[in-house]
Parts: structure tokens; C-alpha cells; sequence
């Protein structure tokens, strides 16, 4: 396992959480930010090795006019083939893992976050220092992403069913951010854990020196 000298915060969060605007004000204090939505794209864009190894087991149909990946009819596909969803899983899994590890591994700022979703899901947070879970509550989560996505609730009441539930992601992670409340609120809070965050990468950095 690589392991890089950079002190890597994973932060992760179920869907509406609000783990996207941590992540974003802590950007704004020149933190790098690896997301692995991001890295998930990129290693199946256009011209991508993932993207031709997919063409090559599904055939040119699995392209949009413009060349891109036609996500909907992957989906589709490996929904209704658990060999064909285990085959993709090889090949993305390791290609997501290694770009992560190398975006960590070249950020230059005092710390670096690992943003991802399904962090404890893929055991993603044992490339982690320590991890920071955006907390909130279901009914939050329901309000947030049905008034953002324009979505039916039942919709996203399966999508949370579906990830790690709550109370296990609250065991699991290092530092717990409450964000059922105004978002002034909880960007004060993060101030304070930024700080502790600061501290714990300094110790680090003063070990490996």
C-alpha cells in the first residue's frame, strides 16, 4: 500500500449531508481537495485506457455521439449482469485507487482531503490519517437532496437506504461534523477542527523530518 507524507483527511457523508460545502470552504483556506466522484470520471474519459477497455468488452454502443461513455446504458447493463458489474469492478476499482493515491500523494498544501461518499463503503479510509463525517440527519438529507435535485423522496429514501447507515458511519469515523443546523454554524465548527487538523499535520510532518 502506498502511503504518501501528506496528512490526508477523509470526509465523507450520506447524499444532502452537505459534505460538498466543507469541502469547499476548506478549499478556500488552500487545502487540496481529491475527490473521488472526480477521479471516478476521469478514469473513463475520452481517450482514458478505462474507457477503451470498456468499449472493448461492450462494444462501441456503449458511446454517446460524442465519444463519452454512455452511463445510463452501463448502468443499465451491469445492473442486469452481476458478472458483467464484477468485471467492471476490477477493472475501475485498482484504476480510481492508483489516480487517488497519486493526487494525494502530489498535493502541496498542509494537509490534503480525500473527499468520497462510500469512503468506509470502499475501505478507502485506510489510506486516511483520520476521518471527518458530515453528519445530518435522514429528514435533513431527504429535504436537502429533493430540493436540490428536484427528486421524489422515496427516490432518495433508497439511495440512503443503500449506503452504510448513519449510526455505523458515526462509529467509524475519527471527527463528527453536525451539519443539521445553519451553515454558518457548522463552517464555525469547521474552523476549529481545521485548526486541530493543522496541528495533527504539523506532529506528522515533524516525525518524517
Amino acid at each position: 500500500m502506498l502511503k504518501t507524507n501528506n496528512w490526508i483527511l477523509g470526509v465523507t457523508g450520506g447524499i444532502g449531508a452537505g459534505k460538498t460545502a466543507i469541502t469547499q470552504h476548506l478549499q478556500q483556506k488552500k487545502i487540496t481537495v481529491v475527490d473521488a466522484d472526480i477521479v471516478a470520471r476521469e478514469v473513463v474519459a475520452i481517450g482514458s485506457q478505462g474507457l477503451q477497455a470498456i468499449v472493448n468488452e461492450f462494444g462501441n454502443n456503449i458511446l454517446l455521439v460524442d465519444g463519452g461513455l454512455d452511463r445510463a446504458k452501463l448502468r443499465a447493463i451491469i445492473f442486469a449482469d452481476d458478472h458483467k458489474k464484477q468485471w467492471l469492478d476490477a477493472l475501475l476499482h485498482p484504476l480510481i485507487r492508483n489516480t487517488l493515491l497519486t493526487q494525494l500523494n502530489e498535493a502541496q498544501s498542509d494537509y490534503v482531503i480525500l473527499s468520497a461518499p462510500l469512503l468506509f463503503e470502499n475501505g478507502l479510509e485506510r489510506y486516511c490519517d483520520a476521518t471527518l463525517l458530515v453528519d445530518a440527519s435522514v429528514e435533513t438529507q431527504i429535504q436537502r437532496t429533493t430540493k436540490r435535485d428536484n427528486v421524489d423522496p422515496t427516490q432518495v429514501e433508497r439511495i440512503i437506504a443503500a449506503q452504510m447507515p448513519r449510526q455505523e458511519k458515526q462509529k467509524k469515523a475519527d471527527y463528527i461534523l453536525n451539519n443539521d443546523r445553519p451553515l454558518e454554524e457548522s463552517l464555525q465548527a469547521l474552523d476549529t477542527l481545521h485548526q486541530t487538523f493543522l496541528t495533527e499535520a504539523k506532529i506528522q510532518q515533524k516525525r518524517h523530518t
